[in-house]
């Protein structure tokens, strides 16, 4: 057997190859990164968000601000809530955006302003996190998806639009006065409950309110009827950035805000996706029974399969695995050379004698050779195959 060659027998890359190997999938990352910072430079310059009335994009909520003002309705964008207790008054409907981002201070002070004003206050989305504060009669439910829906109510403002787009959050209470409209198992996806003075509306959705859905079926009826009912619009657009959200943070409340702000849709289907991978992790790692040899597909050059086999030897430190099998090797190759019977050549009692019998002089101790330790580095790994060899010429000029 010839010594192994260091270069062929090498499991480490070249820098080369490496960079062969991973700059198609570097190219993809770096265009991917490109393609966003070009995209969010391009909205940037003109992208509010969802039911802003500055905003043409087809979740914004341009369309119904401008008819609104052509009705001589003043419309007020507030983004922070000292602008909407110093705007809000009895002749003002405001319109809360995403009453569940607000902080438990935020909500106490509204409230306080949505009692004082005696106006209209409209509610979208809002939830669990702000229902106790902002209309603590009313109780909500799983959501159900946007869809076309009959007032089934006497609410004016809905009699009149007729059907309309809506869905999001349902809302019960018992009070008897409240209007439940657009109803969804029996629940309400619009609720007014009357208040000293005024009114608060809840709406499980708002999509009638954005541009892209306000020319369809009477959702631009019940828009300007719900906003433009009284002559000044506070549109309330809650933003993190307020300074007030933050006189009520200490590190604990932040992180139950941040937490109380995730669905209960999306815990639960992280943990059927964590059960998932669990299960699919078992699955890959089933064992259906013991390892099988089988027969390879192709034939593959004696060299190329000792370089492969010797390269995971070498990967893994198998140095004791692959002395073993150069040893066997070695002693069922000799042994008919020896008279020895197949059965008997790793047995060191029978086969060393007849060794010794053939040889008188060797160059290393047979023993030691064919039945020896396992070697302590690769060299001396290299050193023994060296010596295998010359022990099986020794033996065959003999």
């Amino acid at each position: 057997m010839s010594r192994p060659r260091t270069s062929a027998t090498s499991a480490s890359l070249s820098t080369l190859q490496i960079w062969t190997r991973t700059r198609g999938a570097l190219l993809v990352i770096g265009l991917i990164l490109i393609g966003g910072i070009v995209l969010a430079t391009v909205q940037s310059s003109d992208h509010h968000g969802h039911l802003d009335p500055r905003s043409a994009d087809p979740n914004g909520s341009r369309a119904v601000a401008e008819i609104l003002k052509a009705q001589g309705v003043d419309i007020q964008v507030a983004t922070t809530l000292d602008e909407v207790t110093t705007a809000a008054g009895t002749d003002s409907t405001l319109l809360v955006t995403t009453p569940d981002l607000l902080t438990d201070l935020q909500q106490s002070s509204l409230r306080e302003a949505m009692t004082k004003s005696h106006g209209r206050t409209v509610l979208v989305g809002a939830s669990h996190p702000s229902l106790d504060t902002l209309a603590p009669d009313v109780t909500v439910a799983t959501s159900a998806s946007v869809t076309t829906r009959e007032p089934q109510c006497s609410l004016p403002a809905a009699v009149r639009a007729g059907s309309v787009d809506i869905g999001g959050e349902r809302y019960t209470t018992d009070i008897d006065t409240a209007d439940t409209c657009y109803l969804s198992g029996g629940k309400a996806t619009l609720l007014r409950v009357p208040t000293a003075g005024g009114d608060t509306v809840l709406l499980g959705s708002a999509d009638f309110l954005t541009n892209e859905r306000l020319d369809e079926q009477g959702n631009a009826s019940l828009a300007l009827q719900l906003l433009g009912s009284r002559t000044h619009l506070v549109w309330y657009l809650p933003s993190l950035s307020d300074t007030s959200a933050a006189e009520d943070e200490s590190s604990d409340s932040a992180a139950d805000s941040f937490l109380s702000l995730i669905p209960s849709g999306w815990l639960w289907g992280t943990l059927q996706l964590a059960f998932a991978a669990a299960l699919a992790a078992i699955w890959r790692a089933r064992r259906l029974g013991p390892l099988v040899t089988e027969r390879l597909p192709v034939a593959i050059r004696a060299s190329e399969a000792t370089e492969g086999r010797a390269r995971l030897y070498r990967k893994g430190n198998a140095r004791d695995r692959a002395a073993a099998l150069l040893r066997t090797a070695t002693r069922t190759r000799i042994a008919p050379l020896l008279g020895v019977a197949t059965q008997d050549a790793h047995s060191p009692e029978t086969l060393l004698p007849a060794i010794s019998a053939r040889l008188t002089e060797a160059a290393a101790d047979p023993r030691d050779l064919l039945f020896g330790p396992a070697p302590a580095d690769d060299a001396a790994l290299i050193r023994l195959a060296d010596q295998l060899d010359a022990l099986e010429r020794e033996v065959r000029t003999s």
